[in-house]
């Protein structure tokens, strides 16, 4: 009797597998134009990141539709596009949740398509925007960043001088009107793709293109610490802005 329990909880966690991925993975279809302006590869990473959930472009049976119809989400120029949810997928639900609130619809925003207009949300959202809150362990993420982003940016008074010196500092990217933005997701801003990894969210590495450093490999609550230590930082004071005669 015991071996035949033993069996039925083996199919039993097998069964399981497939319902806890559809919960953390779903599939997308997006308008080819979305796909061809880059949109889709700067906003799902930092889904991926806020949700601990991916979405898979797809060409056919997808779980949600980015397109002429649906919910309207994002804009370019008098081009709306809309969001349908195909299935109820969970992973689907979180996307449309994510994409509608706030912090969504600013990342759309952020996005700087190499050619054409810029995006802009259109959830017609209403209200006092919404700071941007890092909640990781700051304390943790300074020792994270010295070990891993050190080797670049001076990270700390610590690394000022082990640093390559062509890359700019912590606090002096705390000075950008976007630095939320770019922390946010620094992971997937080159150079960084080329050699560092975020478990549950980036790609895995290119066998024809090895990582040309070691390779730096980050959870999502490290990714996270090392936001909220940065966020913890001062900016840097850069003077007043040159004044051309």
């Amino acid at each position: 009797m015991p071996s035949i329990f033993r069996y039925l909880i083996i199919a039993m966690l097998m069964l399981s597998q497939p319902a806890v991925a559809q919960e953390r993975e779903f599939g997308l279809m997006a308008d080819d134009t979305l796909k061809a302006s880059g949109l889709m590869q700067y906003i799902l990473p930092r889904f991926a990141l806020k949700t601990g959930r991916r979405a898979a472009l797809v060409d056919t049976d997808g779980d949600a539709q980015l397109g002429a119809e649906g919910r309207p989400v994002l804009a370019r120029g008098d081009q709306v596009y809309g969001l349908t949810l195909l299935s109820e997928n969970p992973a689907a639900a979180s996307f449309a949740d994510w994409l509608l609130s706030d912090i969504g619809q600013r990342t759309v925003a952020a996005f700087t398509p190499e050619t054409g207009a810029p995006f802009t949300g259109a959830a017609g959202q209403a209200g006092v925007e919404q700071a941007v809150v890092f909640d990781g362990d700051a304390a943790r993420g300074a020792t994270l960043a010295g070990q891993h982003c050190g080797r670049c940016h001076v990270v700390s008074d610590a690394t000022r001088m082990t640093s390559i010196g062509s890359t700019p500092s912590f606090h002096a990217l705390r000075t950008l009107p976007n630095w939320e933005e770019r922390f946010m997701a620094f992971f997937a801003l080159n150079p960084h793709p080329a050699f560092m990894r975020v478990e549950e969210v980036s790609p895995e590495f290119d066998p024809q293109r090895p990582p040309p450093i070691v390779p730096v490999l980050l959870t999502l609550d490290e990714v996270e610490a090392i936001q909220a230590y940065a966020a913890s930082l001062q900016p840097a004071d850069l003077g007043a802005p040159v004044i051309h005669q």
